[in-house]
């Protein structure tokens, strides 16, 4: 039974909201959800039912939603000021956040530059790579080297740097040529683990090989690569990709936007292997799920590029109204207080260990064709026929119909295609994560008709 505000709030979406990736006709013919408050792991719709964040809100809450550490530091940042501009000025949490940020990212990088999403702290970095070699006398080193499959977010140049068909192909006509390489991943590719890593190694010399000398950057998603499925890559791959970055003289440029601030096990994906950029792109839990920031941090040697007598013409021409906002600043640096004080990093890393015995018993089911995981980064592949890993017809959209059945059974994740993703908060304890797997079993086995 819906309640009348629900039929007043249905109306107005109808009416008057166009939702991000979302087809909306479908959405408005099946009781949209709306969210009206959450607490801890868990939302709570107009209607009263609660349910389990397994999505993290788009992979992004870390510490629960309406945290009280958090919510302060926002109402005593707010008794100070909202915003101030950081175009020719700076401000206080702005300036603390920036050290922070260096001090805990890879020692590679010691400068910071904010923006407002993701995307654009991608944006950011390929702008700096370009104008970097411009600056050092290599303007011919004006293209980018990305991988197939690879998601950086929804603006153009973040477009132009992605890889995913059926998010990009549509925008060709705006998108600027980038060269390609495979990304490691054995069912698609070639033969086994250590085969497949070997090939894309030799693909990725080649075309370093042939046309580094035109290359400013390659642009990575660290040991996980996000929306284009959940792909967990082989062990070494990232370092490998380093080395040939350092021997081709190409810019490292790392989208930690997903698999920063935790989600993986460490703090940064990078550090699995010990990589050290040469850009670093941030966003999503950077203020645990609060506020839009996100910085794109880099070199004393890219920096200082750019630095210079005005007459020389090599600032960098780049803003957001929000850059560096007191608020945004004042949460984010709550929200790494919390990482350090509760030790969040610690704690994913043994809930990692936990859900993977919880998801056992999903592996098993004989429409799951793989289930990929690095730490709480996690994604569960379903597949029409198991032994020859033949995928389900797009048309049939299984994936966001097991998605739609684990809401009705009390949890709320997304989709990617036939990837079910489950990216729930890093607070989340290991009875919350068993009774959200239980969730997920049941909606696979019920509409896979297992």
């Amino acid at each position: 039974m819906m309640s009348d505000l629900y039929q007043q709030l249905y109306e107005k979406n109808k009416k008057y909201l166009w939702n991000p990736f979302t087809q909306m006709k479908t959405y408005l013919a099946d009781e949209p959800l709306i969210i009206a408050s959450g607490q801890g792991v868990k939302l709570t719709d107009v209607n009263g039912r609660q349910y389990y964040d397994g999505n993290g809100s788009v992979w992004l809450n870390a510490h629960g939603h309406n945290h009280p550490v958090l919510n302060q530091a926002i109402i005593d940042q707010l008794n100070q000021i909202a915003h101030s501009t950081l175009l020719g000025a700076a401000n206080i949490p702005a300036l603390q956040l920036a050290e922070r940020l260096v001090q805990l990212t890879p020692r590679s990088l010691q400068k910071v530059f904010y923006s407002d999403s993701g995307a654009e702290a991608v944006e950011i970095a390929l702008k700096m790579a370009l104008l970097y070699w411009k600056h050092r006398g290599h303007p011919e080193k004006n293209r980018f080297l990305s991988m197939k499959n690879a998601y950086h977010g929804d603006t153009v140049g973040a477009v132009s740097v992605g890889g995913i068909d059926s998010f990009h192909r549509s925008f060709q006509p705006l998108l600027f040529y980038t060269e390609k390489v495979p990304y490691p991943y054995p069912y698609r590719f070639a033969g086994n683990e250590a085969e497949c890593k070997q090939a894309c190694l030799d693909a990725l010399t080649a075309k370093l090989e042939e046309k580094a000398d035109v290359i400013a950057g390659l642009i990575i998603e660290p040991m996980v690569q996000g929306a284009g499925g959940m792909i967990v890559t082989p062990t070494g791959f990232l370092k490998e990709v380093e080395k040939l970055c350092r021997q081709y003289n190409v810019l490292l440029i790392c989208d930690e936007v997903a698999t920063g601030f935790g989600r993986t096990g460490k703090m940064f994906a990078c550090e699995h292997e010990g990589v050290e950029p040469d850009l670093l792109a941030v966003g999503k839990k950077l203020t645990g799920g609060y506020l839009p920031v996100a910085a794109t941090l880099t070199s004393d040697e890219i920096y200082d590029a750019f630095y210079g007598d005005f007459t020389e013409a090599k600032t960098f021409y780049h803003g957001h109204s929000y850059t560096g906002n007191q608020l945004g600043c004042a949460v984010a640096l709550a929200s790494l207080d919390l990482y350090e004080k509760e030790k969040r990093v610690e704690h994913v890393q043994q809930m990692a260990r936990t859900v993977r015995e919880q998801l056992r018993p999903i592996a098993k089911l004989p429409h799951v064709g793989e289930i990929r995981q690095l730490g709480l980064m996690i994604g569960i592949e379903l597949v029409e026929d198991r032994q020859t890993k033949r995928p389900y017809d797009w048309k049939e959209a299984m994936g966001a119909k097991v998605c739609r059945r684990a809401r009705d059974l009390g949890m709320i994740t997304r989709p990617l295609d036939d990837v079910i993703t489950f990216m729930p908060p890093l607070i989340a304890t290991e009875t919350e994560l068993a009774e959200m797997t239980s969730i997920l079993y049941q909606a696979i086995a019920e509409v896979t008709g297992t």
